[in-house]
């Protein structure tokens, strides 16, 4: 089962698509004049710009991209340093290689996010960037990453691709840093099927942010701008119909979000008591996508064997979101002479063999989410799934 946007996919979705269909108009540039031209990704990036509490957004075909473009404006030179999280989504290593950089793995504390106090063993003279990732819905500590990265002259680009709609001490997750990345791909809080957005504050990250997901061009052209482009780009750039859909899913943000809370907490509230674990760690419980209730237990055979008897797996066994799980990626931090492979965080990988994941708005195996609610579960359908986990997890004990 996908994410929660796509559960909520209907009439809105349609009419907007409907809208562009009719129009003829699938490119995402046109006459800002022309009322045939239904500009649904320039409108996307207003509002979503305006929901986040940011100057600008750039909407891009991918959560992956939006990274690259963040990196490539910021700065990013081939052979500097970005120092990420161990548990992350495999696009958050990527991004920084196909950047020219090189990922520099650091341990997650038990929210399953970037733990700060293992990030200064980290810093190099070549570290340039700190890629906090809100895993799964959850605020990092930006706080205490800020204070870091202010104090040793470190820019923040936040992966915040599994957390649209969440918040940090009142500001939403993308905008503290200096730019902020984000997915609409179908497992996330909205969808658009795929697509991505890149935000920030400032202006000359945004014009280069643009230039670089559009070929070299500046915001908003309507033309080929012959002799105006300064930089070389790709193309990243999303297209109507993506726009129309992700525009639809935007105006439902705080319902969705609003929903996963309320069921998870429902459905913690109901396996509370059970003795010998424990909740993730989460900076802001009000912030919170709520779309996974991770429970941490304290003996590693029996998180194994909670897990295979409700028919999931441990985090540790969520693939291309654990490092020692990315083949590929070992293998090329290997070249590179970075540590790699199985023990090179003992307290991630200690965190995550204790850890199972289970469903609220993301029901997803890859997440090793496999086990609990979803979106539209109804009280009886969150009470049994609590009264399962509970019996599983007595006997086991």
């Amino acid at each position: 089962m996908p994410g929660p946007g796509m559960c909520w996919i209907g009439k809105e979705e349609m009419d907007e698509v409907m809208d562009v269909m009719s129009s003829g108009y699938l490119f995402r540039y046109g006459n800002l004049e022309d009322p045939a031209f239904k500009r649904k990704v320039y409108t996307l990036e207003k509002e979503y710009a305006r929901y986040i509490g940011v100057k600008h957004a750039v909407a891009t075909s991918s959560g992956t991209s939006a990274l690259m473009v963040g990196l490539l404006a910021m700065g990013l030179e081939p052979g500097d340093e970005v120092i990420v999280q161990g548990y992350t989504f495999v696009a958050s290593y990527s991004s920084v290689v196909f950047a020219g950089g090189v990922p520099v793995l650091a341990e997650i504390d038990e929210s399953l996010t970037l733990d700060p106090n293992d990030i200064e063993a980290r810093i190099t003279p070549k570290t340039k960037f700190i890629m906090p990732v809100h895993m799964l819905g959850n605020p990092c500590d930006m706080d205490a990453i800020d204070q870091i990265a202010r104090k040793h002259d470190l820019k923040v680009i936040e992966d915040s691709c599994q957390a649209v709609g969440a918040s940090y001490k009142g500001r939403k997750l993308g905008a503290i840093g200096t730019m902020g990345a984000f997915s609409l791909n179908i497992f996330k809080t909205i969808t658009a099927g795929d697509g991505g957005l890149i935000v920030t504050d400032d202006e000359a990250l945004y014009e280069r942010a643009f230039a670089l997901h559009d070929q070299g061009h500046s915001p908003n052209r309507a033309s080929v701008e012959i002799g105006r482009r300064n930089i070389m780009g790709l193309n990243f750039r999303m297209n109507e119909l993506t726009g129309a859909v992700a525009l639809a899913q935007l105006r439902k943000m705080d319902r969705i979000t609003s929903t996963l809370r309320e069921k998870k907490r429902k459905f913690k509230d109901a396996i509370g008591d059970i003795a010998g674990m424990k909740w993730r760690k989460v900076y802001d419980p009000d912030g919170e996508c709520g779309t996974l209730l991770t429970v941490i237990f304290d003996d590693t055979d029996r998180a194994q064997r909670v897990a295979a008897e409700l028919g999931t797996k441990t985090v540790s066994g969520s693939g291309w979101h654990v490092y020692s799980n990315m083949e590929h990626v070992m293998n090329h931090l290997k070249e590179v002479g970075q540590p790699h492979g199985y023990g090179t965080l003992p307290r991630t990988d200690d965190i995550l063999v204790r850890a199972i994941n289970l469903s609220v708005g993301v029901v997803d195996a890859g997440l090793g989410s496999a086990f609990g609610i979803h979106i539209n579960s109804a009280d009886d359908e969150i009470e049994a799934a609590a009264e399962k986990f509970r019996e599983v997890a007595l006997k086991e004990a």
